[in-house]
């Protein structure tokens, strides 16, 4: 079994998916993707609806089969393989549990298939029930269990077989937030203490950012881009994964030099140079909201640009403000500011605010190219 306390680092990875692309009649779900998956790793396929990401993870369990590329787990090539010569558990997003079996017999329902003796069956539906803290429903049937307790339970069948893969499909959109909250919780500890190889498809960023060793973001049928929730939230790779993980403000600017752009008549210094860049060429530049800092209009720190508040908006934790860009085309930035701050300052609507974008936290793109930070 891999390392139960990490990622297993091996030179070899766990899945390997080469080139895969999934046709249906003539539109294209997937468009050659590559990935390969560490043992232990935990990965999320994070993106759209009709991104891909089921379909990927639909090829990998064999559920639909690719049109071209393969699929190795383990050093195995299992791309024509059925799902049932496959080495997964799966875990879907509407239970599929057994109405008709109590909670023993669906936990056990996989052990039941393969023969296992009934002993020992009853032995590990009664150890995976205590795992995800249902020991005392076994007699229930699923009607009688939340839909919190339900997906404990689908959990539990999918690692009845100790299977080296776990797929999860979309597995807490259906609950509400304040138990989605506390599964996804309990889930990501599970999966630390099994050491279990695991990938979950979602389209919530948030449970993501909480639950992934590395998220792969897809677009439009291929990867936009692979790495760890820090990594993705800081450093997003394209426009496209900057606006889908997180909040992000997007400014039209012009190349000055290569370390220096122009926001409106104001110029901004960045902590990279950029490589070669046309001499006004236009160009975005991006910031998240948290990275605005308010600035006494005095100040004379670096990047300070000139704004209007335009709206302010009491979010529990904080205000976040609409500013106003002065001579940028009335563009707006978004600005979080703690309540002290707003307080302090007595940030009203309507007032002249001066706000500093820190080189470190900036990010260019021209076009659909590549970040820099």
């Amino acid at each position: 079994m891999s390392d139960q306390n990490a990622p297993a680092d091996r030179s070899e990875p766990y899945l390997r998916i080469n080139n895969v692309t999934k046709m249906f009649g003539d539109f294209t779900a997937l468009k050659n993707v590559s990935l390969e998956i560490n043992e232990g790793e935990f990965v999320c396929f994070l993106g759209p609806s009709g991104c891909g990401k089921t379909t990927l993870l639909r090829a990998i369990a064999g559920l639909d089969i690719q049109t071209s590329g393969s699929v190795e787990q383990g050093g195995e090539d299992i791309s024509s393989l059925p799902p049932s010569e496959r080495d997964f558990g799966i875990v879907f997003q509407s239970y599929a549990l057994f109405p008709n079996l109590t909670i023993n017999r669906n936990v056990a329902y996989g052990l039941e298939n393969r023969k296992t003796p009934k002993a020992k069956t009853a032995a590990r539906v009664a150890e995976l029930l205590k795992l995800v803290g249902m020991s005392d429903q076994g007699e229930k049937f699923p009607a009688q269990l939340s839909g919190g307790q339900q997906q404990r339970v689908a959990l539990a069948r999918a690692l009845a077989t100790s299977p080296g893969l776990l797929l999860l499909d979309e597995p807490l959109s259906a609950l509400d937030a304040k138990v989605r909250v506390h599964l996804r919780h309990e889930i990501k500890q599970l999966q630390h203490q099994l050491g279990v190889t695991t990938i979950m498809v979602t389209h919530d960023q948030e449970e993501a950012l909480t639950m992934a060793d590395r998220i792969v973001v897809m677009n439009e049928g291929v990867i936009d881009q692979v790495g760890s929730p820090l990594d993705i939230y800081r450093r997003p790779a394209s426009p496209f994964v900057a606006d889908f993980v997180g909040t992000m403000n997007f400014l039209d600017a012009n190349v000055v030099t290569n370390d220096i752009v122009t926001i409106g008549n104001t110029e901004i210094q960045l902590s990279e140079p950029m490589d070669n860049p046309s001499k006004g060429s236009a160009l975005t530049v991006s910031i998240r909201p948290e990275d605005v800092i308010a600035r006494d209009i005095n100040s004379d720190s670096q990047n300070i640009i000139e704004t209007i508040v335009n709206d302010l908006e009491f979010l529990g934790s904080f205000y976040r403000a609409v500013l106003n860009v002065k001579g940028n085309g009335g563009s707006e930035l978004l600005a979080d500011f703690s309540i002290n701050l707003v307080r302090d300052m007595g940030v009203k609507e309507g007032m002249p605010m001066s706000v500093c974008l820190p080189a470190n936290r900036l990010q260019v793109y021209f076009g659909e190219g590549s970040a820099h930070e």
